[in-house]
């Protein structure tokens, strides 16, 4: 198999670059400085010139908060550069996966959400992400759209290694404690994309790892499981606070938990995100080690 992976440098693109590669895939990842997906010029001569069998689009305009000050620049990102890719995967044969988000979700539920569940989006980034969902599906009805939420790798820019740098910073780190979600493990995300794609999987599934959790539970187990590992030196305490205590120019969902049983009688069960981030700290431990 021949996979193109937008954003192949980011969390999401470098995991399955790893899952496929390990799997016997050629693998084309290119970073965003190679390939702006925006520039779909730049787009159709890639698409040619990989000939893929699969098309997954990893990248994605992912900055929340600032999405409200540039709703424009998140909309060509999220909402419209996705339907001009699924168009051109069409074309070209190709069968196209697309990575969404809880955000498209309001948070008004006390239950998760099922994949059929009405979008809400809060936000400009949560109304650019249901833009390509819409655009895709308009443009391939056969493509794969595979919603999670809350995604952290050893690597990258992600909560996990910022909670781990304000750690060894600080006496003690304060994270909200009423918004519910569920960690997501990229690597997890990345067999559970390639395993529905390869299951010839079409529409909307969810998928995140297992459980639920508030930031502030996220927190505490990054601290505990990051103290265990030997990537804290001490205990560091997390102080829960309230959303209103941390303003931000983004609203976010309260509840967003995703309903992933659909995806699970395909791929069988998740494991608990807790587990997952045990791996996770367990990867940024193993190059120290090696030093």
């Amino acid at each position: 198999m021949r996979l193109l992976v937008t954003g192949g440098t980011g969390q999401l693109g470098r995991a399955l670059a790893a899952a496929a590669g390990a799997a016997g895939a050629t693998v084309i990842a290119p970073a965003r400085a190679d390939f702006d997906i925006t520039d779909r010029a730049a787009g159709a001569r890639l698409i040619a010139g990989a000939q893929p069998d699969l098309i997954v689009n990893a990248a994605a305009y992912t900055a929340v908060d600032r999405a409200e000050s540039e709703p424009e620049l998140a909309m060509r990102v999220n909402g419209e550069a996705p339907g001009w890719l699924a168009a051109a995967a069409r074309a070209a044969g190709a069968r196209f996966v697309h990575v969404s988000t809880d955000f498209v979700f309001d948070g008004s539920r006390s239950s998760p959400y099922p994949p059929d569940a009405a979008p809400a989006p809060l936000g400009a980034y949560g109304r650019s992400k249901r833009a390509g969902e819409e655009a895709v599906r308009a443009a391939d009805p056969g493509a794969l759209i595979v919603r999670t939420a809350w995604v952290y790798a050893a690597g990258g820019q992600n909560f996990v290694r910022t909670m781990l740098r304000l750690m060894a910073e600080r006496d003690a780190v304060r994270v909200v404690a009423d918004q519910i979600g569920t960690p997501t493990h990229a690597a997890s995300l990345a067999r559970a994309i390639l395993g529905l794609a390869d299951r010839g999987a079409t529409g909307i599934f969810h998928w995140t790892d297992a459980g639920a959790a508030s930031w502030y539970d996220f927190a505490v187990a990054i601290a505990e499981e990051a103290r265990a590992c030997g990537l804290l030196a001490r205990a560091v305490p997390v102080i829960p606070i309230r959303t209103i205590d941390y303003p931000t120019p983004a609203r976010r969902p309260s509840y967003s938990v995703l309903d992933s049983f659909a995806a699970q009688a395909v791929l069988g069960p998740p494991r608990h995100w807790r587990a997952e981030l045990r791996d996770a700290l367990g990867a940024m431990v193993a190059p120290q080690s090696r030093a």
